[in-house]
C-alpha cells in the first residue's frame, strides 16, 4: 500500500441525471471514459446529493457540513440579486476543504463553477484555493461567458478572464494544465466542476444558437436530447484528457478521483428508475451517479449500494490526507474509507434533507424513506419501490411518526429556514407542460 500523500480531483457535474451514463443505465453510449473509471474503480448505486439544487450542495462538499448551517444555502439557489451581498455567500474565515489542505501544503485549484456568493466579499481564493478558472455564479453562455443576467462572468483568480473558447473544453484544458505543472511530490487537490450539462443548450458546434439567444441562458426555446447528450460526451471527452494525464505522469495510482453530480437532472435529462428531478427530495432529485477509483486503496469493479452524501467526501479525502478537520466546525460528513476496503461496509446511519420550495422534508433510514411535500407525508420502502410509487404512509403509521419524529429533532438542531430566502425556478408549465402523472 502507497504511503504517499494521495492527491486528490473531485470532479463535479452540473444537474446531470441519474441514468445518463453508460454505467447507470444510459440508453446511448455518451460517456465511455467515465464508464472506464467505473469499471476500474468503485461505482456507487446509492449515491446522494446533498441537496436538490446546486448551490446548497456545494456548500455542504467544501465544508464537510450540512449545508444548513449557512445562510447562503437557505437560496434554491443563489441568484445574482446577491451580488456585492456582504451576507449571502460562503464566509472567508469558515474552514473548508481546501483551505484545510492547502494548510497542510496541498497545491489547491478550482477550474470550474463556484456558486457559493460574489466578489469582493467572496470567493474561491478566499476560501482555501490557490488558484481558480472559472464562472462565479451559476450556468454561464459556454461561448460568452454570461450568466442569467447577461452579465459576462469567467474569472482568473480575482481578475476577469479572457476568451478561451467553447468553456467545457476551456475548463479540461484547463484541469489538464493544473495536473502537467504540478511540481514533482506536491500533492495536490484539483476541484473541477463543469457547467455541463446545465442549460444553455450548447454544443461545440452550437455558437451560432449562443449568439440567436443573446445571453438569455434559461433557454427553454432550444435543446434537445441529442444536444444534451452531446455535451455530456464533450465532458466525458475532458475527464478522459485528464485521467491520461495523470497516468501520463505518474500520478494515477495515488490520485483518489472522484465523479458525481451536484443534484438530479432537468428537461433532457434520464433519471430512471426514479420520480422527481433537479428541485424535488424524490429520488430523481437527489440520487445521482458517483463514482470512486483510487488503484491505492479501491479494487476494480466495485459497485456499492451503501448511500453516501456529498459531504461526505471532504471528511473522506481529510482523512486520506491526514488532516484533522477544525475543531470549532466538526464535520457532518462521514469518511467513506472504510468503504475503499469493503464495498459491503454499511454504517447504517440516518440521511436528512430539506427544502424550502414545495415544504419538503425527507430522511432515509436503511431502506426506508420519509417524504413530505406540499403538506402530504409519504413513507416508502426502497428496497422495494425505488420509483416511489406506494405509499406505505397508512400501512405503516407507527413508523411514519417515528420517522417524522426523527426528521424533526434532526432539523431543531439546525438554524430554521429564513423569512427572506428564496426558491428560484428558471420555467413553469407555461414553458414546459408537467404531466399529469
Amino acid at each position: 500500500m502507497t504511503t504517499k500523500r494521495p492527491n486528490f480531483i473531485f470532479i463535479l457535474a452540473d444537474d446531470l441525471g441519474y441514468a445518463d451514463l453508460g454505467c447507470t443505465g444510459a440508453r446511448a453510449p455518451v460517456s465511455p471514459n467515465l464508464d472506464r473509471m467505473a469499471a476500474e474503480g468503485l461505482l456507487f448505486t446509492h449515491g446522494y446529493s446533498n441537496s436538490p439544487v446546486c448551490s446548497p450542495t456545494r456548500f455542504a462538499l467544501i465544508t464537510g457540513r450540512w449545508q444548513y448551517r449557512l445562510r447562503g444555502a437557505a437560496e434554491e439557489p443563489m441568484t445574482g440579486r446577491f451580488r456585492g451581498d456582504k451576507i449571502v455567500g460562503l464566509p472567508p474565515e469558515h474552514p473548508t476543504l481546501p483551505s484545510l489542505l492547502r494548510d497542510a501544503g496541498y497545491r489547491t485549484a478550482l477550474v470550474g463553477k463556484w456558486h457559493l456568493g460574489y466578489p469582493p466579499h467572496f470567493g474561491p481564493i478566499k476560501s482555501g484555493y490557490q488558484e481558480f478558472f472559472g464562472p462565479m455564479s451559476g450556468g454561464v453562455d459556454y461561448f460568452n461567458y454570461t450568466d442569467s443576467i447577461g452579465k459576462r462572468d469567467l474569472w482568473e483568480g480575482e481578475a476577469p478572464a479572457e476568451d478561451h473558447g467553447y468553456l467545457t473544453d476551456a475548463l479540461s484544458d484547463r484541469a489538464v494544465r493544473f495536473i502537467e505543472d504540478t511540481p514533482e511530490g506536491q500533492p495536490f487537490l484539483l476541484s473541477l466542476h463543469y457547467t455541463a450539462p446545465h442549460w444553455p443548450w450548447e454544443t461545440r458546434e452550437d455558437h451560432a444558437e449562443s449568439q440567436r439567444i443573446g445571453g438569455r441562458i434559461n433557454h427553454v426555446d432550444g435543446g434537445s436530447l441529442a444536444t444534451y447528450r452531446r455535451m455530456i460526451h464533450h465532458m466525458d471527452e475532458g475527464i478522459g484528457r485528464v485521467l491520461a494525464a495523470l497516468q501520463a505522469k505518474g500520478l494515477a495510482e495515488d490520485t483518489l478521483v472522484v465523479f458525481t453530480s451536484d443534484n438530479g437532472g432537468e428537461r433532457f435529462s434520464d433519471t430512471w428508475p426514479f420520480v422527481g428531478q433537479k428541485m424535488d427530495l424524490l429520488e430523481g432529485g437527489i440520487r445521482v451517479p458517483l463514482i470512486a477509483r483510487w488503484p491505492a486503496r479501491i479494487a476494480p469493479g466495485g459497485t456499492s449500494a451503501t448511500p453516501a452524501l456529498t459531504m461526505d467526501w471532504c471528511a473522506t479525502m481529510l482523512e486520506a490526507a491526514g488532516v484533522a478537520p477544525h475543531p470549532e466546525y466538526p464535520l457532518d460528513g462521514l469518511s467513506l474509507l472504510p468503504l475503499f476496503a469493503d464495498p459491503a461496509w454499511n454504517p447504517q446511519r440516518r440521511l436528512y434533507w430539506r427544502m424550502l420550495h414545495r415544504r419538503q422534508a425527507a430522511l432515509r433510514d436503511g431502506d426506508w424513506k420519509y417524504l413530505a411535500m406540499d403538506g402530504h407525508e409519504y413513507l416508502f420502502d426502497l428496497a422495494a419501490d425505488e420509483r416511489e410509487r406506494a405509499n406505505q404512509a397508512r400501512r405503516e403509521p407507527e413508523r411514519l411518526a417515528a420517522m417524522r419524529q426523527a426528521w424533526q429533532d434532526w432539523a431543531a438542531g439546525l438554524p430554521p429556514i429564513p423569512q427572506e430566502a428564496r426558491a428560484t425556478l428558471v420555467f413553469g408549465e407555461a414553458e414546459i407542460p408537467r404531466a399529469s402523472h
